[in-house]
């Protein structure tokens, strides 16, 4: 909700109101406050492609990505909802009724979903969001993984956070850093039915799909490449630790 809101006061308040930076910060605050609202309750899982990753490297059980993948769908469609119920009017007054969708000038469809530039070809989407989510994953599992220098878990939402908004600073402007399944299916498909049409699903060369896949893969990857280089390495470094360099004998620990 913080997200959607944060992009539709910009767009509809035609800059006025707030920037691109205004919105990173939106969206960073929303996944922050999201896991102190839910991280004792269901670790926070609000993005399906962490959620699959986690999975993938057994920090997550299986028979349950079902059912949360429902639940973060359903989440971001409510939320979508509800911002859509807030900005109605201001919607209007923008687009005259005419719901319009991106590259046209009175565009609001982009409030809810993401959508590349016209330079971007779908292969280098596919890349922004690979690299985007695989940076959103590593970070993630460094902040979690208690053997590192793991942040205290009071702080650990707020430092999340903060990987979001450094992510859209850095990496947000060919189409903007779904980085989230959920984030981007759920309201694309509410602007699908309240009145944007076919072509939110259309435009950018049938684009919906890179929000979903590239995310998916970049967290596999994100999260592989933490595992392989650092966190099973902790037994390895433990015992290399654990040597002096004087005739290597082992330090009584």
């Amino acid at each position: 909700t913080f997200g959607i809101g944060s992009v539709a006061q910009v767009v509809l308040g035609k800059g006025n109101f707030g920037g691109f930076l205004s919105i990173n910060v939106g969206w960073g605050l929303g996944v922050c406050f999201g896991c102190y609202a839910a991280g004792n309750v269901t670790g926070a899982h609000m993005n399906p492609a962490m959620t699959i990753a986690l999975a993938v490297y057994k920090k997550f059980p299986w028979r349950k990505v079902p059912m949360y993948i429902a639940a973060q769908m359903l989440g971001s469609f409510i939320a979508s909802a509800v911002c859509h119920i807030i900005y109605i009017e201001g919607i209007n007054a923008y687009d005259g009724g005419i719901r319009q969708t991106p590259p046209s000038a009175n565009a609001t469809a982009q409030i809810w979903a993401t959508y590349p530039q016209p330079y971007l070809s779908t292969f280098a989407g596919v890349m922004d969001q690979i690299v985007g989510t695989a940076l959103l994953a590593l970070c993630v599992f460094a902040l979690v993984d208690n053997n590192n220098w793991a942040p205290p878990d009071y702080l650990k939402p707020l430092l999340i956070g903060f990987v979001v908004l450094n992510i859209g600073d850095t990496f947000g402007l060919n189409c903007g850093y779904a980085i989230n399944p959920a984030r981007d299916f759920a309201p694309r498909l509410w602007t699908l039915i309240a009145g944007w049409g076919p072509a939110t699903f259309v435009n950018g060369n049938y684009w919906f799909w890179v929000p979903i896949v590239g995310p998916i893969l970049g967290a596999i990857i994100g999260g592989g490449i933490y595992m392989f280089f650092i966190e099973m390495r902790w037994e390895e470094l433990n015992k290399a630790s654990a040597v002096t360099p004087n005739n290597g004998t082992e330090l009584e620990q």
